[in-house]
């Protein structure tokens, strides 16, 4: 019986598991790394999943109507991924971007049929921002209220308070990985952006193994601006949550869901990407090299020799090609 789908919607999900032998290798890991390779769905990022995840809720829940315009703020991904699931199911998109995002994710979103506004260009945020130090949520929310105040006919998926952000990881991505291992998994590593993926993934891991430990990735404090370095190359889709004022933490994280927090700097995180296309042949963004740098640091700790350490890539290295990344 053939099998043929009808919408990219049907294609999010249920990407594989990589054990980068390769790496191991080179690095004499004693303990095994497992990459879920979130670039297989159909737009290249997890973030497709999160965008399925927040649509279909409010759609199920009447928040969501025909006619509608999606909006939303976002570093980028999930804004491709809303982008992609607004056009397949006929809705309108717009996105407010920051100024730094790659270039591709700009033409990426153009290219699906949505709108981008960069941040600078909205008033609101550009004073909120100033206002409380760079409060990227402070400016969601100020964004939001403008928003939903003068427009009608929207929908504000708002991914940092959206509870369908890390309730399709607990549905799909943490599922995948139970299963894709049978059950041999005893340490995750996630990357920590607005929380969802390893908050979701995660809950319910640890509901299948209470014991499997949960590892957190905040960028390092040379990759954040600072008054020495005001632009660093800060590693794209991951965000502080410890040391950093309560409002900065998106409400989508579960601050009790990891056991340990692993900084990881910028040049650590696109070393090693440099090293997964050479050594394995993927092409993976900042976010997955930090992921990989982590589980591997983990993996050198005597105590962890022999378990199974699984680490969410979560997009395309081709998304950077305009970066420094890979020079």
């Amino acid at each position: 019986m053939s099998k043929i789908y009808k919408s990219i919607t049907e294609l999010v999900g249920h990407t594989p598991l990589l054990e980068i032998t390769n790496y191991e290798k080179k690095h004499d890991l004693k303990a095994k790394i497992l990459v879920k390779i979130e670039y297989f769905n159909p737009n290249q990022s997890v973030k497709d999943r999160t965008a399925l995840g927040m649509i279909e809720a409010a759609e199920k829940d009447g928040r969501l109507k025909p006619g509608d315009t999606i909006v939303e703020v976002t570093s980028g991904n999930t804004g491709i991924g809303l982008a992609a699931i607004a056009a397949a199911k006929g809705y309108k998109f717009r996105v407010y971007l920051p100024d730094n995002a790659s270039i591709e994710r700009f033409k990426a979103i153009h290219a699906l049929g949505g709108q981008t506004v960069k941040m600078s260009e909205v008033p609101v945020a550009v004073k909120t921002l100033e206002e409380t130090g760079g409060d990227f949520m402070a400016a969601v929310k100020a964004i939001k209220a403008q928003v939903e105040a003068t427009e009608t006919d929207i929908f504000f998926t708002d991914q940092s308070t959206n509870t369908a952000n890390a309730g399709i990881h607990a549905a799909t991505t943490g599922p995948e990985i139970w299963e894709d291992t049978d059950g041999d998994v005893d340490i995750l590593v996630a990357g920590v952006g607005t929380g969802g993926t390893i908050s979701g993934t995660g809950r319910y891991l640890r509901s299948k193994k209470p014991d499997l430990k949960i590892v957190a990735i905040q960028p390092g404090p040379d990759s954040l601006p600072s008054e020495k370095n005001p632009e660093p190359d800060e590693i794209a889709g991951v965000h502080p949550f410890e040391g950093v004022p309560e409002s900065f933490v998106p409400a989508s994280m579960d601050m009790s869901i990891y056991d340990e927090k692993f900084e990881v700097e910028n040049y650590e995180a696109f070393a090693v990407c440099r090293e997964l296309a050479r050594l394995e042949g993927i092409l993976v963004g900042p976010s997955s090299g930090a992921a990989v740098h982590a589980a591997a640091e983990i993996a050198k700790r005597p105590e962890n020799a022999g378990k199974t350490i699984v680490a969410v890539l979560p997009d395309t290295g081709l998304r950077y090609l305009s970066t420094n990344l890979f020079d």
